[in-house]
């Protein structure tokens, strides 16, 4: 096996890993969350295929039999509805009990009077869903990310095994995973700190459209609000690393090798 070889296939094992792994943490903090109820603060975690719940040590009975997408993501969902800030996308991490996702919005349908439009058959105001797609769009992403990450392993597997120096590119796309989801991860708190007070939320008027801190310690409100990179992060920050290592131990290869395709 060739030096570019192995580090493309450890690559391969270390992103196959970070698909399971905590890629980024977000908590808050506040005085009516203390330590012993809430060590971490309400903290959540983020993982390719969706958002989960990161808090440990609640004493609280009605947190202690967990549900998909509960204990400190409702806490989270709460905290960010009372600004009027929408539900937190979750992905593959949802309450399969539900017919509509958590994050789904609806609004009932009205006649030209402004009346609620009522179903015969249950006697009930019709419902319209107006969800926003870009939540749609960033809960498919992560929906379909096993998906995604096989498109990666098969790339990087023919940059493995096709000599060609062309190939670079089949590594390159595997390599830049942490910069596709800093990018998505930027621009999605970007829309939710610029879309409040629209299902009802936003018992706070004072709070204005804002960017959710990426990186560090904000405050938003009473909250002080932390947002960190997680092992999953670093493993494909390794990814990348060992995807651009190998791409020029190729290039040697096969400079030494006389190939110019």
């Amino acid at each position: 096996m060739k030096k570019y070889q192995l580090f493309a296939g450890i690559g391969l094992i270390l992103l196959a890993i970070s698909y399971f792994t905590p890629i980024w943490w977000v908590a808050l903090k506040s005085i009516q969350y203390p330590d012993s109820m809430y060590p971490d603060g309400i903290r959540i975690e983020f993982k390719y295929n969706g958002v989960y719940n990161g808090c440990v040590g609640q004493e609280r009975e009605e947190l202690a039999a967990s549900q998909a997408g509960a204990d400190c993501l409702i806490e989270m969902n709460a905290i960010n509805h009372f600004i009027g800030m929408y539900r937190i996308t979750q992905g593959r991490n949802r309450d399969e009990s539900r017919e509509y996702p958590v994050y789904y919005v609806f609004n009932t349908e009205r006649n030209a009077q402004g009346d609620d439009i009522i179903d015969p058959g249950t006697g009930k105001p019709v419902k319209i869903d107006v969800t926003p797609g870009f939540l749609k769009f960033l809960d498919g992403l992560m929906i379909n990310s096993p998906y995604i990450f096989i498109v990666f392993i098969l790339f990087g597997l023919l940059f493995i095994f096709l000599s060609k120096r062309v190939n670079a590119i089949f590594a390159v796309i595997p390599a830049l995973l942490p910069f596709y989801f800093l990018i998505m991860y930027i621009i999605g708190l970007y829309w939710y700190g610029h879309h409040l007070g629209l299902h009802g939320g936003g018992a706070f008027e004072g709070i204005k459209e804002f960017m959710p801190t990426v990186f560090g310690e904000g405050k938003v409100a009473q909250f002080t609000t932390l947002s960190y990179p997680y092992l999953g992060f670093f493993l494909t920050l390794c990814v990348f690393v060992l995807f651009i290592l190998a791409i020029l131990l190729k290039r040697k290869s096969l400079r030494l090798t006389g190939s110019i395709s």
